[in-house]
């Protein structure tokens, strides 16, 4: 691995977690990088992590997903990893009998000829066809979820009241799960996706070593395998129709799927199926509330609302990177990426490309030609990515259907984290249509 090196700073601006709660400075790091060395090699001055190539392009980092024979998913860790955490990983999924470096088997992690037959058992679930047949289910929910939201007015956070627990209902009731269980749900997706924050991995410690947040992530794994190895077992004795028992029943090749990959899935519906909706809905709150003229224009014209989701989840880019590693010797510019090299395809950055995206940090709903990247691209784009904006738009109707004007009324925090993230808090003050 040659090339050009990151300094210390800005490879501490990289790789810790601390640095994406501050927005605006992460986001200036990433604007002189791509302008400076767009392709860069991240060295961890403490070394704890093992080097990799950033990608900071749009260009690039399109190129990267779509191209699943040179930059493959599952060598490496394809979440960001120490190498404490890589190798316990390694020592957990051998335990298991499959050794891994990413703890979770989900369809995230895994390459061709395995990624496409695991994604065809619910791919046709998630599609707009089949989701229309629980459109008018999701428009109930958020109905209801506006009007808590006015009741609980004129001050309230946004996040814990209507942000986070919205979207983890609908994919609750998808996956079949109780609602007095969604609680356990939300706390442990928190633990396992904002595992660097003390508020969101319940310890209250802000300063974590990474071996205490792998633990702490590896913990809430195992409570997810355990609880849905126990949903799973429910749904083969009395299937119904959600995505459970598709899962629960599933088989590839006639065998069935492996007690990993069942879980991996059902982790990577629950966890990854919420939390990302709730970041983008959060923060298209966040950029009407700090615009009301912006705000006004799309209470006054409804079809203006798809063009908020869309902006939302460019603006937030709520999976801020994922890992490939090269098969081959490949080109960039003047640096040459070799063979089993580490990539970062960072989508914080490549959504905020000026040379995509004229003007990336201003938020704005008639954005035309927003082919933004946080959903992914290629054979790994996200497979829920039609219920996310269906959720969103549903939601946002129903909220400028009850509220004449929203406001900031405190300081907004994000979580401390390298790979999902998005606000923690949003206080807001409305005033009921």
């Amino acid at each position: 691995m040659s090339g050009p090196v990151a300094s210390p700073e800005d490879a501490m601006a990289v790789i810790d977690p601390k640095s994406y709660a501050d927005w605006d400075k992460a986001l200036d790091v990433f604007d002189r990088l791509r302008a400076e060395t767009p392709v860069v090699r991240i060295e961890s001055p403490t070394g704890d992590h093992d080097p990799f190539w950033l990608l900071t392009r749009y260009e690039d980092a399109m190129r990267v997903s779509k191209d699943n024979a040179r930059f493959l998913n599952a060598p490496r860790a394809t979440v960001f990893t120490n190498k404490a955490g890589e190798a316990l990983a390694r020592e957990v999924t051998r335990q298991q009998g499959e050794e891994s470096p990413n703890l979770v088997s989900s369809l995230v992690v895994l390459d061709a000829p395995k990624h496409p037959k695991l994604r065809r058992l619910t791919q046709e679930w998630f599609m707009p066809k089949n989701l229309r047949t629980i459109e008018a289910q999701i428009r109930d929910l958020a109905a209801k979820t506006a009007d808590r939201l006015v009741a609980a007015g004129p001050e309230c956070d946004f996040v814990p009241l209507v942000a986070a627990p919205y979207p983890l209902h609908v994919v609750m009731q998808i996956l079949g799960v109780p609602e007095e269980d969604e609680p356990k749900m939300l706390f442990l997706t928190q633990q396992m996706f904002g595992g660097q924050d003390e508020d969101l991995n319940k310890s209250g410690m802000a300063e974590l070593t990474p071996e205490m947040i792998s633990q702490i992530v590896f913990g809430a794994v195992a409570e997810f395998e355990t609880y849905f190895e126990g949903l799973a077992a429910q749904r083969r004795a009395n299937p119904t129709s959600d995505v459970a028992t598709i899962l629960a029943t599933a088989e590839i090749d006639g065998e069935p799927i492996s007690a990993r990959d069942r879980a991996g899935y059902y982790i990577i519906v629950a966890a990854a199926g919420h939390d990302t909706t709730s970041a983008s809905t959060a923060g298209a709150m966040l950029a009407l509330a700090r615009d009301p003229e912006q705000f006004a224009r799309v209470k006054a014209d409804r079809s203006l609302v798809p063009g908020i989701v869309e902006e939302a989840i460019r603006w937030t880019s709520p999976v801020q990177h994922f890992m490939r590693t090269a098969t081959e010797d490949t080109q960039f510019g003047d640096v040459t990426i070799k063979a089993g090299d580490w990539l970062m395809i960072n989508y914080v950055a490549a959504n905020h490309d000026p040379e995509q995206f004229p003007d990336p940090r201003r938020f704005d709903a008639t954005r035309e030609g927003n082919r933004h990247i946080a959903f992914g691209a290629g054979a790994h784009q996200c497979l829920g990515l039609h219920l996310a904006r269906l959720e969103m738009r549903l939601l946002f109707e129903a909220l400028l259907d009850r509220i004449d004007s929203v406001e900031l009324a405190g300081e907004p925090k994000r979580a401390k984290s390298t790979f999902v993230g998005g606000l923690k808090t949003l206080p807001l003050r409305i005033k009921a249509a």
